[in-house]
């Protein structure tokens, strides 16, 4: 094979390789340590790849409303979990189980959120390096023997 043939064959495999890693991965960003709960109405949801978002608005007990970015899965995990983009309101009060940001951003990662009616919907996505809770529906019981 000659010089430029490697060189070529390089390329191809570093651009395939882009995607992989533009896609990060939970423990680069959330801490597993962080557990959150919100509660607040949706202001706005953004439906877009990679990750889908919810934005609401948070009051803790200082009584000072705080604007959160909650991330969920792919749109197509979610969807593919009974989740679409009407599954989630603006002016909905909701409250969402997540773990927090690494940087102390308001920023979440969401695991589960609950309606006023008491549904509940998985907003996780598997693979991600996210606690193993049992929330996630596709997750698969570890074998014997893993820790």
């Amino acid at each position: 094979m000659s010089y430029k043939t490697w060189i070529a064959g390089g390329g191809l495999i570093a651009a395939a390789a882009v995607p992989l890693v533009a896609h990060h991965a939970f423990s680069a960003e959330f801490d597993a340590n962080a557990p959150v709960t919100l509660r607040g109405p949706v202001t706005r949801v953004e439906w877009i790849n990679p990750h889908a978002w919810i934005h609401m608005d948070h009051t803790p007990a200082n009584g000072k409303v705080e604007q959160w970015m909650v991330e969920g899965g792919t749109p197509n995990t979610l969807q593919r979990n009974g989740v679409t983009r009407d599954s989630v309101k603006v002016g909905t009060v909701i409250v969402v189980a997540g773990y927090q940001a690494k940087d102390g951003r308001l920023r979440a990662n969401g695991r589960d959120i609950t309606f006023p009616d008491g549904r509940t919907l998985f907003m996780g996505s598997s693979g991600t390096g996210a606690p193993r809770d049992g929330r996630d529906p596709n997750e698969r019981p570890k074998p014997k023997g893993h820790r």
